[in-house]
């Protein structure tokens, strides 16, 4: 009963995982940076614009698997450096507007290509 989720509208995976993973009434997307989904180049400098992107990304493979953001359950968010917490606050508060997921957000030595920031979700199918 689980079907991969896989999308062009967003990066594809660099390893051996699928981009979200479909079962009865969840949706569990897999880690997402700011990966432009055509060349894969990290779009944007600073953690804000990184966070952009990579909750762009999120919502084109919640989108695939036919749901949105605002049926996110639960997220987690990796930030190279927790002083840009802030920075990735307010643009994850532009994206979650109401009925925020429960989260928890870390510092993280490294992250995929240098990444300042990296996201995965659960929600509700």
């Amino acid at each position: 009963m689980k079907e991969v989720i896989s999308t062009k509208e967003a990066t594809a995976p660099i390893g051996p995982f699928s981009q979200a993973i479909r079962i009865p009434g969840l949706v569990f997307v897999s880690g997402q940076v700011a990966s432009h989904p055509v060349t894969g180049a990290l779009v944007g400098e600073t953690t804000a614009e990184q966070t952009e992107q990579t909750l762009r990304n999120v919502e084109a493979v919640l989108r695939a698997a036919g749901t949105t953001l605002d049926r996110v359950v639960k997220a987690s968010v990796f930030l190279q450096d927790l002083n840009d917490f802030a920075a990735m606050n307010e643009v994850y508060g532009r994206f979650f507007a109401s009925a925020h997921p429960a989260r928890t957000t870390v510092q993280v030595a490294r992250l995929p290509g240098d990444a300042r920031v990296e996201i995965d979700v659960i929600a509700l199918a």
